[in-house]
């Protein structure tokens, strides 16, 4: 039996300052896949809660692993703590699932804002930014790192089958990638 197919156990712990605590038996390389269509749902209920101002709260999280030592992640950024908390009311992140589309989502994000190769794959407008449906793709299928990351390597090669050579025509003007808009 995998780690995919063990029950995850995360428990969580709410702070007198409106702060959540999740403590959760397995590390973030270990958290399941998840569907593209469900990453989809993710960004924009993300985009949505920015464009309402719901902020969010701190989230802090601590990943145990097997051999007793643990990682730790606090969001506490406001716009990660906007996003983290519309996917908790949207899917919840108290889950294995929920918790993996939540990461994925933020790494999504990191990646985005770092990796200039990806940029002939999301367009940016002012009101958000629209991500070729390959992005998305990945996002939901390669693994997590230790630090609930993507590794750029990783994610490339990833990417790569699924949008070959990363020369992707622009869409037309009035046409959408996805509809997926943060």
């Amino acid at each position: 039996m995998d780690a995919f197919e063990q029950p995850l156990s995360i428990r969580v712990g709410h702070g007198p300052d409106g702060s959540v605590t999740y403590v959760v038996d397995l590390p973030p390389e270990a958290l399941p896949q998840v569907q593209q269509r469900d990453l989809e749902r993710a960004w924009l209920a993300a985009r949505e809660a920015a464009l309402s101002q719901h902020w969010g709260v701190v989230r802090g999280f601590r990943f145990n692993r097997p051999d007793g030592s643990h990682t730790d992640l606090a969001l506490a950024d406001r716009d990660a703590s906007c996003w983290a908390g519309a996917v908790d009311r949207t899917v919840g992140i108290a889950s294995g699932y929920g918790l993996s589309l939540c990461l994925r989502l933020l790494a999504l994000v990191e990646l985005l804002a770092r990796a200039h190769w990806a940029r002939p794959l999301l367009r940016l407008e002012p009101d958000g930014a629209e991500l070729h449906p390959a992005l998305l793709c990945t996002a939901a299928s390669v693994a997590l790192t230790a630090d609930a990351r993507f590794d750029e390597t990783s994610f490339r090669v990833r990417l790569g089958q699924f949008a070959s050579g990363f020369q992707l025509e622009a869409p037309p003007a009035a046409g959408r990638l996805t509809g997926a808009r943060v």
